[in-house]
């Protein structure tokens, strides 16, 4: 054993400079690495938002340009999707061009009004019923250019990708979204106009897809930023056991989707905490009647949904849809298939946006 003094003496000046040189050194890496980690805590600790889709091509139309409360003044206009005949080209549900929802629907003219009357609109590309752009257009450059005509279009800073059924089986497209998005958000970024990206995924009770889970993943390992993963709590069928009601489900598929979504997180190499995890869980019910008529979204479903997205401070609630939350006629009630244009079950119009976007500061972008 060697004495302290002859352990200094052992070790010359620039022994010592290397010493400390390599010690700064680990220090400041460890504080970069820390930095970077609360960072993206900090970065994620927004107050939640409501916001309801709105389909733009359903008649009758729906006046979303003139909200009738606080909780409609936000709204995600769906859907975009690709042209059948020119599979690069960005359609209102293959309806409409861009052109076309200026002219036929007034659409630009409505989203200008709707900033004026204190509302924002984000853009939500995909849904169930058609093509996704980034399945039917292989060329990366042209599925880029076909984003970012939608959002500077509308201005917007929020989109959302709805990604279910055969969009969401094809992993290639899967790529080339990942792809195009990482490019479109880092440019935005480096031009000092962030965007904000959610993914809107399908669950049962038991959480995530498999598909849904490579989603994200592909999305995390080009380097897209998520703001969040929004979950479509609806349409449960057979998934939902005997005796579990939509509003268990529901909650079923929220812890378990976190729990997943912070695994995702931490294989990436992203890890965060339990609430900074629960920040980027989006919510969406279908109110009233579903898709499958046996899943029945109450007003009393809505009420504690909302309390419990609360008690988790979600980063984001929305509803399918706001052309829904209305009575349907009397003989209309219960229906055998879900209407498009209203509930289904007994309700005061409007009540499900109240509801549900109580709980929800503003801080929609």
């Amino acid at each position: 054993m060697t004495s302290g003094k002859h352990l200094r003496a052992a070790i010359s000046t620039p022994d010592v400079r290397r010493i400390v040189a390599v010690t700064s050194f680990l220090l400041i890496a460890v504080l970069v690495v820390v930095g970077i980690f609360v960072l993206r805590n900090r970065e994620i600790e927004t107050k939640p938002w409501f916001a309801g889709y709105v389909d733009v091509t359903l008649a009758p139309p729906l006046a979303f340009e003139t909200p009738t409360s606080a909780h409609t003044k936000n709204v995600l206009l769906s859907f975009i999707v690709a042209d059948p005949a020119n599979p690069c080209e960005p359609h209102w549900g293959t309806h409409y061009s861009l052109d076309q929802a200026g002219t036929l629907l007034d659409l630009d003219a409505k989203i200008a009004k709707l900033r004026k009357n204190g509302g924002r609109a984000a853009i939500s590309f995909g849904g169930a019923a058609s093509t996704e752009l980034a399945t039917s257009c292989i060329d990366l450059p042209s599925l880029q250019n076909a984003y970012q005509r939608v959002i500077d279009r509308y201005e917007v800073s929020t989109v959302d990708f709805d990604i279910e059924g055969d969009n969401l089986q094809d992993s290639v497209a899967g790529a080339r979204r990942a792809q195009a998005v990482a490019q479109i958000q880092k440019d935005r970024a480096d031009r000092g106009k962030p965007l904000d990206v959610w993914l809107t995924l399908p669950v049962s009770p038991r959480g995530l897809t498999d598909e849904g889970v490579a989603e994200i993943e592909q999305m995390l390992s080009e380097g897209v930023d998520l703001a969040g993963v929004n979950i479509m709590t609806m349409n449960y069928g057979a998934s939902r056991i005997a005796g579990q009601s939509m509003l268990q489900a529901s909650e079923a598929a929220a812890v378990a989707a976190h729990s997943q979504l912070g695994i995702i997180y931490q294989r990436a190499g992203l890890g965060l905490d339990d609430a900074a995890v629960w920040a980027k869980i989006g919510l969406t019910p279908m109110i009233g009647t579903n898709e499958i008529t046996a899943d029945v979204f109450t007003v009393q479903d809505a009420t504690q949904f909302a309390e419990f997205a609360q008690s988790k401070n979600v980063g984001r609630m929305s509803q399918w849809s706001n052309n829904r939350d209305i009575q349907c006629a009397t003989a209309t009630l219960n229906p055998v298939i879900a209407p498009h244009t209203c509930s289904g079950v007994t309700q005061d119009n409007g009540v499900f946006s109240n509801i549900l976007g109580e709980p929800f500061t503003d801080r929609f972008k």
